[in-house]
């Protein structure tokens, strides 16, 4: 593998590139919004963190893939719940409860997304409480939404030049179809499942994670970006570091969307720590880079380095 090629691949990635729509967010609402009691929410994290008392109601929201939605809807059930609840815990939340928005042209197309719904709710022991529901559109369309709660927070906002850039992942499971998605989901025991995703709460309740983000649809790459450009800081990824899949090319890897995948920004003297926590769930945690205060994302690989990113050109445009 040549680096160079692949920087260049990545830095014309449809599912990168496509994150710079959330700039309309940026020029439609701005950085900051005020809550109830005037407090600040900070826009462009998982979710929105609103003041509550000591701690925090956090709120998210995720549209699927129409293709996905048209072409496996089952799967994309499956995923509108576990993707919501992935936001929560990267935030250091338990989630409450999810709403979904649901349209389909018959009651009878719509069967297959309850069903995936219904069977991700039960898995993750979660209660779909309400929603919208439309059998009569030209087209089939899903939306959720959940609400969480927090007493600590994981943000996007606080990584720290000197953190060493962590990465957990499930690698137990396969790629779905000839989709970019990592299931390592649909095929785990849902005991398994609650557990791996009560490690993001607890970490935050100990203070072991300064930073973090879920693994989102721009993959490894897309979500560091993110996680770089929120925080303000630049990052080196280490390729070579990064937990994968056998057999698995590092251009597809890079950019693929897992079950449950998080990027972590962890004090130097705390990665044992988070690894121990994540490791006993079967979950694998490695070291895969680290902040820097240089305003560029780079790629490391065997001795060689690429710029990807020049973090002054915005991505989402929710930046420091």
């Amino acid at each position: 593998m040549r680096l160079s090629d692949l920087t260049a691949a990545l830095q014309t990635a449809v599912s990168i590139l496509d994150k710079q729509d959330i700039q309309t967010a940026v020029a439609a609402l701005g950085k900051t919004v005020p809550s109830s009691d005037s407090r600040p929410i900070r826009l462009g994290d998982d979710c929105a963190a609103i003041p509550d008392g000591s701690g925090y109601l956090l709120l998210a929201a995720e549209g699927m893939w129409p293709q996905l939605v048209a072409q496996s809807p089952w799967f994309a059930g499956w995923c509108a719940i576990m993707v919501n609840l992935s936001d929560i815990a990267a935030m250091g939340g338990t989630p409450v409860a999810v709403v979904d928005v649901l349209w389909s042209p018959t009651p009878e197309a719509s069967q297959p997304l309850w069903a995936g719904m219904q069977a991700a709710a039960t898995a993750y022991g979660i209660s779909i409480v309400g929603g919208h529901t439309n059998c009569h559109s030209p087209y089939a369309g899903l939306a959720v939404t959940v609400l969480g709660r927090a007493e600590q927070l994981i943000t996007s906002f606080d990584a720290r030049p000197g953190d060493v850039l962590m990465m957990a992942i499930n690698l137990t499971g396969q790629y779905y179809q000839d989709y970019p998605f990592w299931n390592a989901a649909t095929g785990t025991e849902p005991a398994q499942l609650r557990a791996q995703l009560r490690q993001l709460p607890q970490l935050a309740q100990s203070r072991l994670v300064r930073a973090g983000k879920d693994i989102s649809m721009g993959g490894i790459v897309g979500t560091l970006l993110m996680l770089a450009e929120a925080s303000g800081c630049g990052a080196v990824l280490q390729i070579e570091q990064i937990p994968r899949p056998p057999g698995v090319a590092w251009s597809k890897w890079l950019t693929s969307f897992p079950s449950f995948g998080f990027l972590l920004s962890v004090c130097a003297a705390q990665v044992a720590q988070v690894q121990q926590h994540m490791q006993q769930h079967g979950i694998a945690c490695e070291p895969v880079g680290e902040i820097i205060a240089e305003n560029s994302v780079y790629l490391s690989y065997q001795g060689e380095h690429q710029r990807l990113w020049d973090m002054t050109q915005p991505l989402t445009g929710f930046g420091a």
